[in-house]
């Protein structure tokens, strides 16, 4: 198995000029190496109460819903408007070039439901603070983040603040 950074692509230019995309497709695709990277996302969740992971859409999809499985926890995508049934509840939230939503069923979590919230890449922090604050408007409680990656040059982590952990398992 290739180390874990090894197998994550850096794709310049991409989607604009002078943005850095992190590919992670070759980690998706060593299964030894997904393997390890969801049990070291999981790491410091196991004694956490974790009922539910919520992820947020689409690549956060994959690394939320292994993260559940291997947890033994319950899994709730967080939809960008549209994509699910009513009844909903919706978070807008500001992005650099515009406004965002996350939606999430309206009955998806319990009351006081312990929550992990997961996402791919960690950058301005915008959308997992929407999705910490759809959690917390339905009444379940966010127990903390974990990233796959975290961008340590934007100030996703400062916006996340330091209230709840934040797990990021590489940076960049």
């Amino acid at each position: 198995m290739q180390s874990l950074h090894a197998l994550i692509r850096a794709v310049p230019d991409f989607p604009a000029p002078g943005v850095t995309f992190r590919d992670v497709t070759p980690l998706l695709a060593d299964a030894a190496a997904f393997a390890r990277c969801i049990e070291l996302l999981a790491e410091p969740w196991h004694d956490a109460g974790v009922q539910a992971v919520c992820a947020i859409e689409a690549r956060g999809f994959i690394f939320g819903a292994a993260l559940a499985t291997h947890l033994k926890a319950g899994f709730v995508p967080l939809r960008k408007p549209g994509k699910l049934p009513p009844p909903v509840v919706a978070m807008t939230y500001e992005l650099e070039y515009g406004r965002d939503a996350l939606e999430a069923r309206a009955d998806a979590f319990r009351p006081g439901e312990r929550v992990l919230i997961v996402d791919d890449v960690l950058a301005t922090g915008g959308t997992l603070g929407a999705a910490r604050a759809l959690v917390e408007q339905v009444g379940a409680t966010p127990v903390g983040a974990s990233v796959l990656i975290e961008l340590a040059a934007l100030p996703g982590r400062a916006r996340w603040g330091e209230a709840l952990p934040l797990h990021a398992l590489m940076r960049y």
